[in-house]
Formats: C-alpha cells, sequence, structure tokens
C-alpha cells in the first residue's frame, strides 16, 4: 500500500505537521494537561513537562515508520499548538485507518477540528493508497460527535476496530469515509 506518512497540509486557519521538540511546552498548556481534554479524549492526563516530553518522544520515533500519521495542530493566527490529529490505527491488509483527534479546551467551537479532519481526509485520499478512513466517538461526547456529524464521513454500523476484536460497539457511534472510485 501506498504511504506518504505525516507530510505538513495547510488551511486557511491552521497547519497541521509532524510534532517536534518546541510543541511540549504548548502541549503542556494547551491540552496534555487538560483533564477534560484528555478525557473526551480518552487519553491519560500528562500533568508534567516531563510526562509531555515522554509523549512527545513516543510521537517523534514514530516518525521513522511510514505507516506513521500523527499530526500537530497549529493555530496560524497564534503559532501555538492547539491539539493533534493521527491515524491511531492503520490496517494494510484492508487499506483502513482510524482517525483520532483532540483540540484544546480554549480552543473548542471555532471549528478547528473539523477543519482538521476535512484536510487529512483529502490528502490521504490524494496522496496515499488508503481506501477508508474510520472514526468513532463515545456517545457521551457529544463535542466530537458534532465533529464528525459536520463531516464529509458517515454514520456505520461499526468500523475495523470493533470488527477485529467480534465486538459490536457499545455506546460509540461509528463513521466512515470512503475512497471515491
Amino acid at each position: 500500500m501506498k504511504h506518504s506518512g505525516t507530510q505538513t497540509i495547510e488551511t486557511e486557519r491552521l497547519i497541521l505537521r509532524r510534532f517536534s521538540e518546541r510543541d511540549a511546552d504548548d502541549m503542556l498548556q494547551n491540552w496534555a494537561a487538560d483533564p477534560r481534554v484528555q478525557h473526551e479524549y480518552g487519553e491519560p492526563v500528562y500533568e508534567t513537562a516531563e510526562a509531555v516530553r515522554g509523549l512527545l518522544t513516543q510521537y517523534l520515533a514514530g516518525y521513522a515508520q511510514p505507516d506513521f500519521y500523527r499530526w500537530a495542530v497549529i493555530e496560524r493566527s497564534s503559532g501555538q499548538n492547539i491539539g493533534m490529529i493521527a491515524f491511531c490505527k492503520v490496517w494494510e491488509d484492508c487499506a483502513a485507518a482510524e482517525i483520532e483527534y483532540c483540540i484544546g479546551a480554549d480552543f473548542w467551537g471555532h471549528g478547528y477540528a473539523g477543519e482538521a479532519l476535512a484536510a487529512v481526509i483529502a490528502d490521504t485520499f490524494a496522496n496515499t493508497g488508503f481506501r477508508k478512513l474510520e472514526a468513532y466517538h463515545r456517545a457521551a461526547n457529544p463535542k466530537s460527535g458534532r465533529v464528525l456529524e459536520k463531516s464529509a464521513m458517515h454514520r456505520t454500523e461499526t468500523v475495523e476496530r470493533f470488527r477485529r476484536a467480534g465486538e459490536t460497539p457499545a455506546g460509540e457511534i461509528c463513521y466512515c469515509i470512503e475512497r471515491e472510485s
């Protein structure tokens, strides 16, 4: 399958790029240490600079793999890292990936997650061999649900993560989009 890895994507208000060491302070300040963001995102809270640097080290190491896709979401107007968007799962055998994203609480309500998601979808289908992109949100997380509802993705009964585990989504609402032929 053709991969492009994490390449820079620019939108009107955002720059999506690889994480770098300089992102640590913004990550800590804007989202990684915020329980509101991390709880909604389903990730642990990284309360210290050391913990954030450890997470960042994992991200940076991932870029050595051609099928690693994780973008820092940079707000153009401030230059700050305000969140991230990534493929948390890649399934080569069916050319599918699962998308995850988070935006810092101070930046909620501005459409940044939707703008980043639309850009990643378009770039992926233009530059890789992925045939399908998937995402889901917990029913208890309506903010993430609104992002997916407004996106080009459509609701589906399940996603690859649950199919492979032999599970039926319970409390998760699934979405997908397939490459147009």
